[in-house]
């Protein structure tokens, strides 16, 4: 089965309405820097938290594209309608998208 895969350039901006966000990172990971408005499931916890999973278009993303393309494979095989992005999070930073954090600083992909 293919991974179905996007790139940072690929990618509208802002995300277009009713494409929701996994991030499939560890907790350390998420804390430092995130899309806002994403779903955090960490990778080994998708299939135990699939019910927690958003309805419609996903794009999911890790930091460099190794683990959400594990996790959108997963999901694909399991009928949700996801998409890979390929560089993950240290493109997203690289092309200056948005991003929030949870430690008050300023967010950075870790």
């Amino acid at each position: 089965m293919s991974i179905p895969t996007v790139t940072i350039d690929q990618l509208p901006d802002p995300l277009p309405e009713g494409l929701s966000v996994l991030d499939v990172r560890e907790e350390v990971e998420w804390v430092h820097g995130h899309i806002e408005g994403a779903t955090h499931i960490p990778l080994s916890s998708v299939p135990v938290r699939a019910n927690e999973v958003p309805d419609g278009q996903i794009l999911v993303v890790c930091k460099v594209g190794g683990r959400s393309a594990q996790a959108t494979m997963w999901l694909a095989a399991n009928g949700y309608e996801v998409v890979n992005l390929d560089g993950g999070m240290l493109d997203w930073e690289a092309a200056g998208r948005p991003m929030v954090s949870e430690t008050g600083g300023i967010p950075q992909v870790l």
